[in-house]
């Protein structure tokens, strides 16, 4: 991640805070309401302000893996209630992350 930015800065504390509340929020059960669109928010602002050019390419191919995995880590692990909860809340951040980060992408190709 490039830091020298404001916007980075604050993509990148938007990451850390979120990550740590899907974290610990996921573990007690199911994310909803507020907490949820908090998350959802946060990843927004992380696909928009964190991820710079080049870290296109590996951001998507990660995030893809990780709502893949949560998606069936989550079914798979359905009697663990801690660790869907924390899959379905790290969805919550980088499935928006994932699509900006995508559709920015695309419009760089686009440019080019």
């Amino acid at each position: 991640m490039a830091k020298n930015s404001k916007g980075n800065l604050i993509g990148s504390w938007a990451f850390l805070i979120g990550v740590i509340i899907a974290l610990v929020l996921g573990a007690f059960g199911n994310v909803q309401g507020g907490v949820l669109t908090t998350l959802v928010v946060i990843g927004v602002i992380v696909g928009l302000l964190n991820i710079a050019d080049e870290e296109a390419a590996p951001f998507l191919m990660s995030g893809v893996v990780l709502i893949i995995a949560g998606e069936f880590g989550g079914n798979a692990l359905g009697q663990l209630p801690f660790a869907s909860g924390v899959l379905a809340a790290l969805s919550a951040i980088f499935v928006p992350a994932t699509i900006i980060v995508a559709i920015k992408n695309v419009f760089g190709l686009a440019r080019h």
